[in-house]
């Protein structure tokens, strides 16, 4: 094995990777931060620092770091059958038991689920599935789908044009035809005067205000995170489900439910679909289902969609090399096995999420943070210039910015979506560890504060 200075990383680095999401030139410039080892929930870099992941790598490792029998039983399935596809007919055991369990735990109109490699592919999946549902009952105008202002649903050309991020739409000609996008319930930044109730009710039914307008025999589909998460954990208010349920009942627009996120126990059940009574017919799964120890995605679909789809016959003309791969479905299986047989969903639930959720309100009392919120084990801190009049310290993101290099330098990993730090530990987090992750954030809070001053 070849042994390395992390200079010399970030130099190989520099010349041959290329990194998602990235201004490579700053990149070239600063070198990147390579990350060696983890454990539990931490991980630890190539000079030896270690930090405290409160981003479960990127909103995926659930049950933690280094849980070994995921190794070993990729190791055992690489043995006796590392790949084979699941085209023409053909199925492999892995894939038929990932199926069934998530049938077992998923809600009760959630019977089948089609495989592919991640979240973004997952929604690509949705597209094509929801305007085929349409097109072979004679439907075929039934194509548009609705979508949220500031939404994320995946990097990919159909994935970026469901998002409503309108860097994303920027690059590459997105949004792709026929997707619509409505605003946000977004309280903090846009309830204006109304209150939460009001502005709840507002942001629902401006899905119906635009189904109305682009004609109900048009729309195939809703999709929305439960939560949104890279849109800066944006919580909706109470009645905003309820109201979002009863219009696609009205209209019979498909709802679908975008999971990546919420789904493994994230928002203390199964699915954010459990927690907020989400009627959906699609769910889009990825991260959590294998802790991020491998890579899979799936969109389970509802039983009145597959009835459709056993009836009518016909090529589903649509998959993946790597669909239903075999080491990937048997990590999952066992990562579903270990969040059933240790309870780690229900343990969170039952004593540390509230506990997180006392600690992440805290923090909105410190001067920098404008707005403390969360669920779960998903919170998001807005940091703002003036508490009382939420106003910014610039447009551009950069007070996020400084207070994510302050976490780095205090060994706490904290994402920074503009001005809002979201975070989301793994589900195992110990009220010890909690207790570590708040003195961390507000020392870099801190910090961050005095920095920005320094620079007005």
């Amino acid at each position: 094995m070849r042994t390395y200075h992390t200079a010399q990383l970030r130099e190989l680095d520099a010349k041959h990777y290329m990194h998602p999401f990235t201004d490579h030139k700053g990149m070239r410039e600063n070198g990147a931060r390579i990350i060696t080892g983890a454990e539990n929930i931490y991980i630890y870099d190539s000079d030896g620092n270690k930090y405290l992941d409160a981003m479960s790598g990127l909103w995926c490792v659930n049950i933690g770091y280094g849980r070994t029998e995921l190794a070993e039983v990729a190791k055992l399935q690489m043995e006796q059958l590392p790949y084979y596809n699941s085209f023409f007919q053909t199925a492999q055991l892995p894939a038929v038991e990932l199926a069934e369990a998530l049938a077992e735990i998923a809600p009760t109109q959630m019977n089948r689920t089609f495989f592919g490699c991640s979240g973004s592919d997952g929604n690509d999946t949705v597209v094509r599935l929801v305007r085929y549902f349409w097109e072979i009952q004679g439907q075929e105008n039934r194509n548009i789908i609705i979508s949220r202002n500031n939404a994320y649903h995946g990097s990919t050309m159909a994935g970026a044009s469901l998002g409503g991020m309108k860097a994303m739409h920027a690059q590459g000609g997105l949004p792709i035809a026929n997707i619509e996008h409505i605003d946000q319930p977004y309280f903090y930044a846009e309830g204006g005067d109304l209150s939460l109730e009001e502005f709840g009710l507002q942001r629902a039914q401006a899905l119906e205000q635009r189904i109305l307008e682009v004609r109900p025999d048009r729309v195939a589909a809703f999709i929305a995170e439960p939560i949104q998460g890279a849109g800066g954990v944006i919580i909706p208010p109470d009645n905003y489900w309820p109201e979002i349920n009863r219009i696609c009942k009205k209209y019979d627009v498909l709802l679908c439910a975008d999971e990546v996120i919420c789904g493994f126990g994230r928002t203390g059940e199964w699915f954010g679909s459990d927690t907020f009574n989400i009627e959906a017919d699609v769910m889009t799964l990825a991260k959590g289902l294998s802790s991020g120890y491998q890579t899979i995605g799936a969109v389970m679909v509802a039983d009145k969609i597959t009835a459709v789809l056993d009836s009518k016959g016909g090529e589903f003309a649509h998959g993946y090399t790597y669909s239903g791969h075999p080491v990937a479905c048997a990590v999952a299986l066992r990562n579903i096995q270990i969040l059933r047989d240790e309870q780690i969903i229900e343990r969170a639930r039952d004593n540390t999420m509230d506990y997180f959720q006392s600690r992440v309100s805290a923090l909105g009392e410190h001067p920098l943070v404008g707005e403390a919120r969360g669920t779960g084990f998903l919170g998001g801190l807005e940091l703002v210039a003036d508490k009382d009049t939420k106003q910014k310290f610039d447009e551009d993101g950069g007070a996020g910015t400084v207070c994510r290099k302050m976490c780095l330098n205090n060994g706490l990993v904290m994402r920074s979506v503009g001005d809002i730090m979201v975070i989301c530990p793994p589900l195992i987090i110990t009220r010890e560890q909690i207790d570590e992750f708040y003195h961390l954030a507000w020392a870099s809070l801190d910090q961050s504060l005095a920095s920005l001053k320094i620079a007005e």
